[in-house]
């Protein structure tokens, strides 16, 4: 065998394991200036402290994460150069975007009013398109948001997701509270409603129906009709 070849067979062997290598992303840093005045936000936002640990005055790190998420957030001290307040546009997943604007602002959290863009969902940037208040007319996935800040300015949006892009987490159906779960038995019982109505025939098989909606909703399938 050649060099070329054996080359060619070792290059073909990285990207086949590269392909078949889970990456899941764990944490994010965010640059903040007062460490403990951050340490109360993202307390009183209802996020689990994973960690606050010190070494010396040089170094610091807390770690939180958000209900139902499998990534988190650190800050501290010399965790990165980046200035503080710098960190923008970073999307939170909810299943409910108006009951979630609720629940930041009785945890007295100064948030923006939902809102959609009037194009798209590029308003989500600052400075880019138009945002129009409400959720979006349809109640598309993606399309209605809620904006709010760390005491730094670092941005964060509630993103509305209902049904995910089609491959996005096939094979991995996952409900992170009973309120997301009973959001999505709701809509498979509207689209049952909806089948029944438009063919004039009830299903006996309705929980196999229903379950087989909400998997699909959530992996971003095609809906059964």
């Amino acid at each position: 065998m050649s060099t070329s070849e054996v080359s060619k067979n070792e290059a073909t062997k990285s990207t086949s394991v590269a392909t078949a290598l889970a990456m899941k992303l764990e944490v994010v840093v965010i640059p903040v200036s007062d460490v403990d005045r951050a340490k109360q936000f993202y307390s009183r936002l209802g996020w689990r402290l994973d960690a606050d640990r010190a070494a010396g005055d040089n170094f610091r790190l807390v770690q939180f994460t958000p209900p139902g998420s499998g990534s988190s957030i650190q800050f501290g001290v010399n965790l990165t150069p980046a200035a503080p307040g710098s960190a923008q546009a970073m999307l939170l997943a909810v299943s409910d975007i108006e009951a979630a604007r609720s629940e930041l602002m009785a945890r007295g959290v100064d948030a923006s009013q939902v809102f959609h863009c009037e194009t798209g969902t590029a308003c989500r940037f600052s400075s880019i398109g138009a945002r129009v208040r409400g959720p979006h007319p349809e109640r598309l996935s993606y399309y209605s948001f809620v904006a709010f800040s760390d005491p730094d300015g670092n941005g964060w949006l509630l993103q509305e997701v209902t049904k995910r892009l089609a491959g996005r987490v096939t094979g991995n159906t996952m409900y992170t509270s009973a309120h997301d779960l009973a959001q999505a038995m709701i809509r498979a019982r509207e689209a049952h409603e909806r089948r029944d109505k438009r063919t004039g025939q009830s299903l006996a098989n309705w929980p196999d129906w229903y379950a087989e909606y909400m998997v699909r909703e959530q992996s971003g399938e095609e809906l059964p009709q």
